[in-house]
């Protein structure tokens, strides 16, 4: 009892196969075959689970506040979520460089779809039976997709680029020249 939510983390190396033609969209820092990435786990109790993906995609929506990009999350219809997801948002930023807002997070609640799969259980009280927790996971922001809308959106006339405020005290300056 009291166990949840349990919060995880995992940071990996990710292989995207796409189903493109050749082309320009299917090369470069916006279409990286192998990238890292930070995902988030949450098992939560079913009640609870509804409230944590809110909470979940907060979490990705205060850094692009704070990066000061503009941003849209869309929820996404059935056809496009997930086979294991039950509701699903993705977060994207605009890049008027290629012109095109370019998904940065995704966030799902799963239910007890992939519980049910691994047998994860628990019991709210000793006395009761076991239920099966509700699995959620969000992906942390896709840094090379950020850095390209922090290149293209603070980019000056003179091809400098404005370190956002945030981020100045790990990069040691405000501009990039």
């Amino acid at each position: 009892p009291g166990l949840l939510p349990i919060y995880y983390v995992a940071y990996t190396a990710c292989f995207r196969r796409e189903k493109m033609s050749a082309g320009k969209d299917t090369r470069g820092i916006k279409r990286g075959h192998q990238f890292d990435k930070v995902e988030l786990y949450k098992f939560t109790e079913p009640e609870s689970s509804d409230d944590e993906l809110d909470k979940l995609l907060a979490d990705a929506e205060d850094v692009c506040q704070k990066l000061g990009l503009p941003y849209r999350i869309k929820q996404l219809c059935t056809a496009d979520i997930g086979f294991a997801s039950q509701k699903s948002f993705d977060i994207e930023m605009w890049a008027p460089g290629c012109e095109e807002w370019l998904e940065v997070s995704s966030c799902s609640n799963c239910g007890d779809f992939q519980a049910r799969r691994a047998d994860i259980r628990y019991r709210p009280t000793p006395e009761d039976k076991p239920r099966f927790v509700h699995t959620l996971n969000g992906s942390g922001l896709a840094l090379p997709r950020v850095l390209i809308a922090i290149m293209e959106n603070y980019q000056q006339p003179d091809g400098s680029i404005l370190i956002p405020e945030v981020l100045q005290g790990f990069m040691g300056e405000k501009v990039i020249k």
